[in-house]
């Protein structure tokens, strides 16, 4: 239900709100192809969870992913603007480095949908990754036996100042959208963000589909009881006009599109790198 440009789907929370058109048929975004990234593993097998009835994956990063064996170096080879990708079997433990002290549980699973997040370092037998939970700009070290490798050429840059959503493929902008930001009082957080998964939209102003991102409100810790406050990039909410060709300040913290501008994010897999800047 949205209330004062605000939202809840399910069990989550997104911040702001806003709609588009059909989806956007493009390439597969799970590469194997040209950056040289070898990960030595340790045993075990990988495989990919899949993801809970409801949640609307774009282009599943586990659909070509590499399988990790014993004794295994995996050489992955992507495009100019290549991101490795783990997706989660299950839940494992994090660690503060590797061989290091245990922090805590890294859930195989974030509301409902399974873990697909990105690697930011690796080292023998260990990848770094990105986490979805609070606080902003979490990671931790996994065991890299049993986990799915894959890699996206796609990258989403929002940038507050110039209120302007950019898409990156393999390196090329495809994709340069005005876009509804956060006020003054409710502002669209920056910092090092993923797409956690795609979600069916509570009503047709949201457009298509829900990008659900792992951002948090800085200024909003729990919106009408779901545990959270959510980012989320969709569809204009009737802003279309308020967004026009330069965009505006007008939601609680997401990111909103005119719907043919969301539409081109479909192909944009779960995993995927998104960096807020101001």
């Amino acid at each position: 239900m949205a209330q004062n440009g605000a939202m809840v789907i399910g069990r989550h929370s997104v911040i702001g709100a806003d709609g588009a058109v059909g989806p956007r048929r493009g390439r597969h975004a799970v590469v194997v192809g040209l950056l040289l990234v070898v990960v030595a593993l340790a045993a075990g097998c990988g495989t990919s969870t899949p993801q809970a009835a409801g949640h609307r994956t774009s282009h599943a990063a586990s659909a070509s992913a590499p399988k990790v064996t014993s004794s295994t170096a995996i050489t992955q080879t992507t495009g100019n603007d290549s991101n490795l990708i783990a997706t989660l079997p299950g839940d494992e433990q994090g660690y503060a480095s590797p061989g290091g002290a245990a922090t805590g549980v890294v859930p195989g699973s974030w509301q409902g949908a399974t873990s697909v997040l990105p690697v930011i370092a690796a080292s023998p037998g260990w990848l770094e990754v990105r986490l979805a939970q609070r606080p902003n700009g979490s990671t931790a070290w996994i065991r890299s036996a049993g986990i799915v490798l894959s890699a996206s050429i796609y990258r989403i840059v929002v940038d507050l100042a110039t209120m302007h959503l950019a898409l990156y493929e393999d390196g090329n902008l495809v994709l340069n959208a005005p876009a509804g930001i956060g006020t003054n009082s409710t502002p669209t957080p920056t910092g090092n963000f993923f797409v956690a998964f795609l979600e069916p939209p509570p009503s047709p102003g949201y457009g298509p589909f829900i990008m659900v991102t792992s951002a948090h409100s800085n200024v909003i810790a729990d919106f009408e009881n779901s545990g959270d406050a959510i980012i989320g990039i969709h569809g204009p909410l009737g802003a279309d006009a308020e967004i026009g060709t330069t965009g505006a300040q007008i939601s609680n913290g997401c990111v909103r599109l005119h719907d043919s501008d969301l539409a081109q994010l479909e192909v944009v897999p779960p995993g995927s790198p998104i960096q807020i800047i101001s």
